[in-house]
């Protein structure tokens, strides 16, 4: 049996049309067009409350790659050196996968990253948001794409991208277009191989949002602002007017369709390559996007809210076996351990943090974990929830935040006062290390053992 990964970066849930099927949690939210990524979604095991766990791109890449938590263990860093980050590629190549990695997610290239160890071939694609690609400068005018509140930083920022992407004519010249070409010619190529491994992390639609003129077609054709393809951070009133709020969410949408194109190609290809019939295929994010729903653009230890942490998760069984919708919450770290049950390498997964969910695959009961928690190594906020609440651990002298994610799932009722014991139930979930950074973990051993001229106090 195959296996293939589609990552997408930065995807939120509610803007997957098939989400939106008998769903009141998105009313008010008008999905993009994803008309490849539904048709995917209804051969394939949905989950609609799958998160991720250490925030965010390498924390969450590292956590899927090896089935182990990283929250309270490990901030962005390198996988570390075999035996003590053991991924998923380097358990399956000994059993005679081929493995091969396509990616534009520049983080995942930089020089001792090791993301690609253990693959038999992996293929960068240069050039996404500030990786510093190319030198000379932009044909473009940073200030036809910025407003007079971006200050010289990202100012810089905006024009890599630019410079990055002069030369950009037809489709499959935008980043994702590559991505899913590359991985098409491999999957072509490979095709030969009894058993093959594809993992394919695409970036988009990360910003810079940026999309060709065919699928911007959701910002408003009235609009005569700058072409704010990179919200800054921080309130976006401070810095962006409601107009160019709009604009950029407008982007975004844009850029998740244009995705969506992209996918549906390459799924085109590996259905007349006959994957279909023998493959496990799984599609998620590893995070959503905050559009300022709550005041703020961009991911952010403060930004615990379902914008951020409600992702798409599919997973196709070879024929389409067992398509359904589970409501069971899952968490990224489950994913390894549970590939490799279905490939029959269950004995594989005894070290690893996360469980199994292929119950859930093949038809057994709707329950997996009782509850997730999810943030920053760094940060000190903290999100715990269950399928119905959701409590937001604050920093020392903020009020933390409680919502009923069922009867509120725009998070705008904080209930911590109505509800108070609802939050002292979610947060006696997890013990201090996992509700506290590493970094204030160990400062609070250090002063509570704190060796003075009496003793040990």
């Amino acid at each position: 049996m195959n296996l293939i990964v589609v990552m997408l970066d930065s995807l939120r849930q509610d803007h997957i049309g098939f989400y939106h099927e008998g769903a009141r949690s998105f009313e008010g939210v008008k999905p993009c067009a994803t008309p490849n990524i539904d048709a995917f979604a209804m051969h394939s095991i949905v989950f609609e409350n799958a998160y991720p766990e250490g925030l965010p791109t390498i924390p969450v890449r590292c956590s899927l790659m090896t089935g182990q938590r990283t929250l309270p263990y490990r901030p962005w860093e390198p996988l570390r050196k075999y035996p003590e980050d053991i991924t998923l590629t380097e358990v399956l190549r000994p059993e005679g996968y081929v493995c091969g990695l396509v990616s534009d997610t520049y983080h995942l290239m930089k020089p001792g990253m090791n993301f690609h160890r253990g693959f038999n071939s992996f293929v960068w694609v240069r050039g996404q948001e500030y990786d510093a690609y190319i030198s000379s400068p932009s044909r473009r005018k940073v200030e036809d794409y910025v407003n007079g509140n971006y200050g010289e930083e990202w100012r810089k920022r905006v024009h890599q991208f630019l410079a990055n992407s002069d030369e950009f004519e037809v489709e499959d010249d935008w980043f994702s277009g590559q991505v899913f070409k590359e991985a098409s010619k491999w999957a072509k190529g490979n095709r030969s191989h009894s058993k093959t491994f594809l993992w394919i992390d695409c970036f988009d639609p990360h910003e810079p949002w940026d999309p060709p003129d065919k699928y911007d077609t959701y910002t408003d054709p009235s609009y005569l602002g700058p072409r704010l393809i990179l919200p800054m951070g921080g309130d976006a009133s401070k810095w962006a007017s409601e107009e160019e709020v709009r604009f950029i969410r407008g982007l975004y949408a844009g850029e998740v369709s244009f995705v969506d194109h992209c996918f549906g190609k390459f799924m085109a290809t590996i259905e007349e390559l006959g994957y279909l019939d023998d493959s496990v295929i799984v599609l998620l994010a590893d995070h959503g996007h905050p559009l300022a729903d709550h005041g703020k653009f961009l991911k952010g230890a403060d930004r615990m809210y379902n914008e951020l942490l409600k992702v798409p998760f599919m997973m196709r069984l070879p024929g389409g076996e067992g398509a359904r919708r589970r409501r069971a919450i899952v968490q990224f770290q489950d994913l390894a351990p549970t590939i490799l049950e279905l490939l029959g390498m269950g004995k594989e997964t005894s070290s690893m943090h996360g469980a199994s969910f292929a119950h859930l695959l093949l038809g057994g009961d709707d329950e997996h974990r009782r509850s997730i928690i999810t943030g920053y190594h760094e940060g000190v906020d903290r999100c715990i929830r269950d399928r119905e609440w959701s409590y937001i651990q604050r920093p020392e002298g903020q009020p933390d935040e409680l919502y009923d994610i069922v009867d509120d799932p725009k998070e705008k009722n904080n209930l911590i006062d109505e509800r108070p014991n609802e939050a002292k139930r979610l947060s006696a979930l997890y013990g201090r290390y996992f509700r506290t950074s590493t970094v204030e973990y160990v400062k609070g051993i250090q002063g509570k053992y704190e060796v003075s001229s009496t003793g040990v106090g």
